[in-house]
């Protein structure tokens, strides 16, 4: 935000420079990006006077000019302006200065004559609009001075960088008192008396939306001069914050929202039927703007209307049909308290971005409404004339905001910051930023100003010490504490070791948001309706994700586009479930994979990755936890992933996760031009580990049994492997599967699975017959759960 050094000064004028005026500001918080002196490109223009102006010899619309502009010898100008006369006095650019768009005024010849300047319109300058003739001063202006000078223009516009939190800074009245507090210099604001009504024309003011809008004051002004001038000094002051002007009704609502921080709006009176009325848009109801561009409206926008039509986009911009033009004579002037959160993202969901609509997103002070009223009733009257009406000020109370009192503790502030702050500096200073103060045992009960959006808890007001005290002078120490190891609990994992698991494997970590864009949601979880945020950073990061996976596959997508052809990469953050019970925030952590399973080498066979690559290092990860075979991976489905190629993660037959080969169109969908593996397994499920415990090393010989059974395709490994498993108990040492058969011999529909297992025991070595009746027992089972064939 830009604003006039000059018009700050008027509120509060520090015994200090500008240099040390941004320094102070930048220190509090409140960044300077930059100065820019006003006036340095109309240096060489000035105040002069028409003495004498006769017809051009040689064309009928020139006028010779002779201008006296306080040097020994008139200068003899050739000017084509129908305003041009003797007495008036003007803006003369002088030779050799040069106007706003590197304009060089010459000595030139016209139709035979020597002009030796130019006198110069408001567009010319870059101080209106008007272009219709010279630009004619007031008859006190000194001849020979600067007109950068005569018209306030000296002056620095200094660009303040406001974090989004202090919207009560979007104001000369809020950037005052800031400059006030932080150099203790005394506040001289502006006067602002009710105006006395001299009509009684009333508008009539309906609000059905009270959450979002409790107040609304308006205004009706009768019988404006719309063509009267804009004075010179609002004009610099607008020029320094980088506000057009346009005619001086928007002028003075532009101005006033400068100064107070509180926008607001004027209708033309004879364009507003019967009354205003705060609603909600309908669905597909339609409004052409103030800047002519016709918007369709969702039902959740809040809009002014009358009873026949929409007026303005509430707290956003105007509509074209009901604002100020050449033939308004009646105004209704309008300023209203709109919540920060109905109003936010609204104007970015249409494509706009305004004043108004950034600084009531950040919050307004809701106490300010009729005050803007009347300064704005002043200015206008003193500019344009007219006749004032009552002001209507409509408020529902029981959804009008109420000051916030926060307790404020002397210990809490000595803490926090580390020293021990007088308690009379922290009165003065929180007493100057507007507060009200009452001394209570631990401290004080403070009561928050109405434009102070962002204090909250009382560690914001702590932070408003600090600023206010000054951070580079709160003394450097080191910090004293005694040092204790933190015990670490052996039955849980921690993230980062499965972390730094992965990272050994070849995945880089990934961090990306835990908002995306609805479509890429959509395709990964079709039936969860995501949480919406209120207020998106951007439309295609829009809700909160049910899965880490859409942020990965954007990730690879990425990675793919620039030629890497071998990716694995991890995340671990949270996923965001809506329920019944609320927004459950379930931590998970992630992977994926795509390209080659080696890097390019001789030695390498060029392969791309699969299942069981991804599988195996999942499985890795799993081996941590000391309890592999509460693990298990079944044969499953899940939205997006390809249905031959996924499984569910169990541990103890329960669900934590997914891995699998992502579905073909779900690939298209994300742009991705090869195969993509993911998994996604719940945090708090897979870190709990079992507490290793030492067995003996058998001293007895291990017994070594192979057997190959016929069993239906259906039949997966692992079923095999459990019920072994189960069968032999403590005594199986080790158990592979080294070879599946299907051809010749085998029936369609089956496989041959070939078995290897170790049987040990620990106390004496076994006897042939526990092992033939272990191994009978192993094929009876096999038989019965899984209807197995013994092979010969």
């Amino acid at each position: 935000m830009k604003i006039s050094e000059n018009w700050l000064r008027t509120w509060v004028n520090p015994s200090i420079s500008t240099q040390e005026l941004i320094s102070t500001l930048t220190m509090a918080g409140l960044e300077v990006d930059g100065v820019e002196p006003l006036g340095a490109e109309l240096s060489g223009v000035m105040v002069g006077e028409i003495i004498k102006a006769e017809p051009h010899p040689e064309a009928d619309k020139l006028q010779v000019c002779h201008v006296n502009v306080g040097q020994p010898d008139t200068l003899q100008i050739i000017c084509g302006a129908p305003n041009a006369r003797e007495g008036i006095k003007v803006a003369v650019a002088t030779i050799g200065s040069t106007l706003p768009g590197d304009f060089k005024i010459k000595k030139a010849k016209l139709r035979g004559v020597q002009s030796f300047g130019m006198l110069c319109s408001g567009k010319e300058l870059e101080l209106s609009s008007d272009h219709d003739g010279i630009m004619e001063l007031s008859e006190n202006a000194k001849i020979g001075q600067e007109i950068v000078e005569y018209l306030g223009l000296k002056d620095n516009a200094i660009d303040i960088d406001l974090t989004p939190n202090r919207g009560d800074c979007l104001g000369i009245k809020g950037i005052a008192y800031e400059v006030g507090v932080l150099t203790q210099t005394e506040l001289n604001p502006i006067e602002i008396q009710p105006v006395t009504a001299t009509i009684k024309d009333e508008i009539a003011v309906e609000l059905t939306v009270p959450e979002a809008n409790p107040r609304f004051v308006a205004r009706i002004i009768k019988n404006v001069n719309i063509k009267a001038e804009t004075p010179d000094w609002m004009k610099a002051r607008l020029l320094a914050s980088d506000i057009r002007c346009i005619d001086p009704v928007v002028d003075v609502t532009n101005y006033v929202m400068l100064e107070l921080g509180h926008p607001m709006h004027a209708f033309d009176r004879n364009n507003v039927k019967d009354k205003l009325i705060v609603r909600y848009a309908q669905e597909g109801e339609k409004l052409t703007l103030l800047d002519e561009q016709e918007i369709t409206l969702k039902n959740d926008t809040l809009v002014v209307a009358d009873t026949e039509k929409l007026l303005s986009l509430a707290g956003i911009m105007g509509g074209k049909f009901s604002g100020i033009n050449e033939s308004t004579t009646d105004l209704i002037l309008e300023a209203a308290h709109w919540d920060p959160i109905h109003i936010a993202g609204k104007a970015r969901s249409y494509g706009l971005h305004t004043d108004a609509s950034h600084r009531f997103e950040r919050g307004v002070d809701y106490n300010l409404s009729a005050q803007t009223i009347e300064r704005a009733t002043q200015l206008l009257l003193d500019i344009v004339g007219g006749e004032a009406g009552p002001i209507i000020d409509e408020i529902v109370e029981s959804n009008f905001p109420e000051k916030r009192k926060l307790q404020l503790r002397e210990a809490r502030i000595e803490r926090l910051l580390g020293i021990k702050m007088d308690a009379q500096q922290i009165e003065d200073i929180l007493t100057r930023l507007g507060m009200e103060l009452e001394r209570s045992s631990e401290g004080w009960l403070v009561i928050v100003p109405s434009r102070r959006f962002d204090i909250t808890i009382e560690a914001d007001l702590i932070e408003e010490l600090v600023r206010v005290y000054g951070y580079n002078n709160v003394p450097s120490r080191k910090p004293v504490s005694e040092m204790s190891m933190i015990r670490q609990p052996e039955k849980k994992l921690t993230k980062l070791q499965v972390s730094k698991a992965l990272a050994s494997r070849g995945y880089q970590e990934a961090i990306t948001y835990s908002f995306v864009d609805r479509e890429s949601q959509q395709l990964i979880d079709p039936n969860i309706e995501p949480l919406a945020l209120l207020n998106p950073i951007s439309s295609d990061l829009g809700v909160m994700r049910s899965s880490i996976w859409p942020g990965l596959l954007k990730v690879i997508e990425r990675n793919q586009k620039r030629q890497l052809n071998q990716i694995r990469i991890f995340e671990s953050g949270l996923k965001f479930i809506p329920s019944d019970n609320g927004l459950q925030q379930i931590p998970v952590i992630a992977g994926a994979i795509s390209g080659r399973r080696y890097t390019e080498n001789w030695e390498a066979a060029n392969q791309n990755v699969d299942f069981y690559d991804l599988k195996g290092d999942l499985e890795a990860i799993i081996e941590m936890t000391a309890a592999k075979e509460q693990f298990s991976f079944v044969a499953s489905s899940r939205d997006a992933l390809h249905p031959g190629q996924t499984a569910e993660i169990l541990r103890n037959g329960q669900s934590c996760g997914f891995i699998g080969k992502l579905h073909p169109q779900a690939q298209k969908d994300f742009d991705l031009d090869e195969a993509v593996f993911i998994f996604e397994i719940d945090l708090k499920k897979l870190l709990s580990r079992k507490l290793p415990a030492f067995n003996p090393l058998s001293k007895f010989p291990s017994i070594r049994r192979d057997i190959a059974i016929l069993v239906k395709e259906s039949v997966t490994s692992s079923q095999i492997v459990d019920l072994i498993g189960q069968t032999a108990k403590h005594w199986l040492n080790n158990i592979v599967i080294f070879d599946i058969y299907r051809g010749k011999g085998i029936e369609p529909g089956f496989k041959s699975v070939a078995i290897g297992f170790n049987l040990q025991r620990s106390d004496r070595t076994f006897k042939e017959a526990e092992i033939n009746k272990t191994l009978e027992k192993i094929i009876s089972t096999l038989t019965d759960k899984l209807n197995a064939v013994l092979r010969d």
